[in-house]
């Protein structure tokens, strides 16, 4: 394993507050110098990946992901390259924690695809699966952290850091 981040609050402050835990599982996939990415409406790109359902192995849930997401079909899940640990304030229950774990995995994909199967959040922020150099992403993604205050999908720095990991281990 490549990286290993932290985001947001290092620990429980209080060390008596409930934490809700989401696992997540995110794709990265790159052919001929290009990396596959989701582009939304505001102009940002994240990994294609999403929550892990219980009893679901990272594996069926990146395939699973990929396809709903991109059309895309995973052939091959290969080796983890990093995990992402987000702990933020809950959103929803006062005195509590939210903390998202992201596993990152190299995969390959085939070349067909079929269409996409969005959940209504998606539909509603436009994913579209786009083929792009990591540079552009990270550029639009930076752009959208230094000039916007609010309305950034949640993703966007998290994304961004990952990319830059990316951008220095896997040859693009």
């Amino acid at each position: 394993m490549v990286f290993d981040i932290l985001m947001g609050i290092d620990e429980n402050p209080a060390g008596n507050k409930k934490v809700y835990h989401r696992e997540a599982v995110r794709a990265i996939i790159i052919k001929e110098g290009r990396i596959l990415m989701i582009s939304t409406k505001k102009s940002d790109y994240k990994l294609p990946g999403g929550g892990v359902t219980t009893g679901e192995s990272h594996e069926g849930a990146l395939i699973r992901e990929v396809r709903e997401e991109t059309g895309y079909t995973v052939s091959k899940v290969k080796e983890k390259i990093g995990i992402v640990t987000q702990r933020r304030a809950d959103k929803y229950e006062e005195d509590s924690i939210f903390q998202m774990v992201s596993h990152y995995y190299l995969c390959d994909v085939n070349d067909g695809q079929i269409d996409q199967e969005l959940e209504d959040y998606e539909a509603e922020l436009e994913f579209i699966p786009k083929w792009v150099s990591v540079d552009s992403a990270i550029n639009c993604n930076e752009s959208i952290l230094i000039n916007e205050n609010t309305g950034i999908n949640d993703w966007v720095y998290r994304e961004t850091t990952v990319l830059h990991q990316l951008k220095s281990i896997v040859e693009l």
